[in-house]
């Protein structure tokens, strides 16, 4: 998992400018030494750093879509949103604007985290064995995934 993103051109750009208005220093430094993201005043390498530990640990899933189905079903049932499915893609809303709001109900982030181990998996699975090789699309939808989980572990008080 950790080669799987370590010195990644595309990560802090995917993962992280989102976040820029919360923590501005949004760049990241691969430290090649310590093999990891190098933490730096105001970045979110220490919280990517860990996220990737603990994606390290889960036992990714083979139908990662599921969790992310079940984020839908949040917005479906918490919002009342009129999306819906047509064979296996969401319509009535972008799929990112789904799972943002999704983000929110997901306790403890367990289906997020399900999916980003899995549709890492996935991509190790298809020869992508950096973030960077990734499919764009499917890097597209990883890379918000793990934005989402950011934003919710961000302590504002001290942003």
């Amino acid at each position: 998992m950790n080669e799987f993103f370590s010195n990644s051109d595309f990560l802090d750009y995917l993962v992280l400018r989102p976040l820029f208005d919360i923590r501005g220093n949004w760049e990241l430094t691969w430290d090649l030494k310590k093999g990891k993201y190098e933490i730096e005043c105001d970045n979110y390498a220490e919280m990517l750093n860990k996220l990737i530990g603990e994606l390290a640990q889960l036992n990714p899933p083979t139908k990662y879509h599921i969790h992310e189905y079940c984020l839908a079903e949040y917005v479906i049932g918490y919002c009342h949103w009129t999306i819906y499915k047509v064979g296996n893609r969401w319509k009535g809303l972008d799929y990112v604007s789904i799972l943002e709001s999704a983000g929110f109900y997901d306790v403890g982030e367990s289906n997020l985290m399900l999916a980003a181990a899995g549709r890492t998996k996935a991509a190790i699975n298809r020869n992508q064995n950096n973030f960077d090789d990734m499919e764009r699309s499917h890097q597209r939808i990883l890379a918000t995934v793990l934005s989402i989980i950011l934003y919710h572990r961000t302590n504002f008080k001290k942003a």
